[in-house]
């Protein structure tokens, strides 16, 4: 099959692959339940490209049965960066930080991870890290924080390879199976976000594969 031909598979089995991924969350309750556990920090979680914060309900849900003050981003549709929604993540970010008195890590989902990375670069007083899942930002900067890019070769949205990170300190990618749109509730993808979150902040280190995991992570 041509790198083409497959690209058009994968498109074609999103809504479907989603839908798997939605009820196999579900089935994984328990042991999602036994993942990683952090210091309850904030987390504000940004939607992709034409979503809203329905989209990231299932994770900020999950994140807030392990302790973590999980917040939307509240700008409706995400439409793209235009008008004031620069300005209005950026004050997004502002309020939590001073609200919790402490940095905040940001998971972002596909167009919101570019943003994710774009408020890190803007703000690092007050980011704590960064987590893109299948966020297309090619070969920009990455941000002075620690990020993790997440994503997964049958992606039939974004292309695996715009959606990872070059190699350097406190950088890394984390390869899962899955599809785009059913990202934010793979229990694969939430169990490696829990296990992100839960490093002492100061203290990052990258994603270990030993044991288990090498099944399921590359």
């Amino acid at each position: 099959m041509t790198p083409l031909a497959e690209s058009i598979v994968w498109l074609a089995l999103e809504g479907p692959r989603a839908l798997v991924e939605w009820l196999s969350c579900a089935a994984a309750g328990d042991l999602l339940e036994r993942a990683p556990r952090g210091d309850g920090h904030p987390v504000l979680a940004l939607p992709g490209f034409l979503a809203d914060d329905d989209s990231t309900g299932p994770l900020r849900r999950y994140l807030k049965t392990l302790g973590y003050a999980a917040h939307p981003w509240l700008l409706g549709r995400n439409l793209g960066a235009r008008g004031p929604v620069r300005e209005r993540l950026i004050a997004r970010v502002e309020e939590l930080s001073e609200r919790h008195g402490r940095k905040i890590s940001i998971v972002g989902w596909s167009l919101g991870g570019i943003y994710a990375r774009a408020l890190a670069k803007h703000m690092p007083d007050r980011v704590r890290q960064v987590i893109t899942l299948g966020s297309p930002f090619g070969d920009a900067a990455p941000p002075p924080v620690p990020a993790t890019a997440i994503f997964s070769k049958s992606d039939g949205i974004a292309h695996w390879r715009s959606c990872v990170e070059t190699d350097g300190p406190e950088r890394e990618n984390i390869e899962v199976p899955g599809s785009h749109c059913g990202l934010g509730w793979n229990p694969i993808v939430l169990w490696a976000i829990a296990d992100r979150l839960a490093q002492a902040e100061g203290d990052w280190k990258p994603f270990h594969r030993e044991g288990w995991r090498s099944y399921l992570y590359r």
